[in-house]
């Protein structure tokens, strides 16, 4: 068995372990409105509230965001569509979503890269906020697998590429 398929493998049982919990404790109405915190509006209008109402850092945060958000989402499409990862709920048997998904690729889960990124200029603009704006970002991800939606390591690479495109954006921010 190749590392790709022993990953692939954990992936899955851990998969079913987390749905196993959510239907025992039946969190999908929680799930549901966690999930919705990162399908996107949130942001735009936490951004644009703090960019026309707190001057201090406001507009540099909205404006580091939109430069964030444009090196994010061009990698998340083009990672999406070139490793094409069939979602759970498509591909394991007996695995139904509680919610229908925007597309039929999970690798890597937009939500959690959005929720990362959020969470890091946040962070970034307003320190603290970090310590209530991570945990939001993790269970935005978490979520997404509760739901049936998405993998942990679609999760974790999502993450990953929200964090790394946000720091690649505060870098270029600074520099302009």
């Amino acid at each position: 068995m190749t590392r790709l398929q022993k990953l692939t493998a954990y992936d899955a049982r851990l998969f079913h372990w987390r749905q196993m919990l959510h239907r025992e404790l039946r969190l999908a109405p929680v799930s549901r409105f966690v999930s919705r915190l990162g399908d996107g509006l949130f942001y735009l209008l936490l951004g644009l509230g703090l960019a026309l109402f707190e001057p201090e850092q406001g507009p540099a945060f909205f404006q580091a965001g939109l430069l964030a958000f444009s090196l994010e989402l061009p990698l998340y499409l083009l990672l999406k569509n070139t490793i094409r990862r069939d979602r759970p709920c498509h591909r394991l048997d007996g695995i139904r979503a509680v919610i229908e998904p925007s597309d039929t690729f999970s690798f890597p889960s937009g939500h959690a890269a959005a929720a990362f990124l959020f969470a890091l200029l946040l962070s970034a603009h307003y320190p603290g906020m970090a310590p209530l704006a991570f945990p939001i970002a993790g269970l935005i991800g978490l979520s997404r697998v509760l739901l049936g939606v998405h993998y942990p390591t679609d999760i974790a690479a999502g993450a990953l590429l929200g964090l790394g495109s946000g720091v690649l954006a505060l870098h270029l921010w600074e520099a302009i």
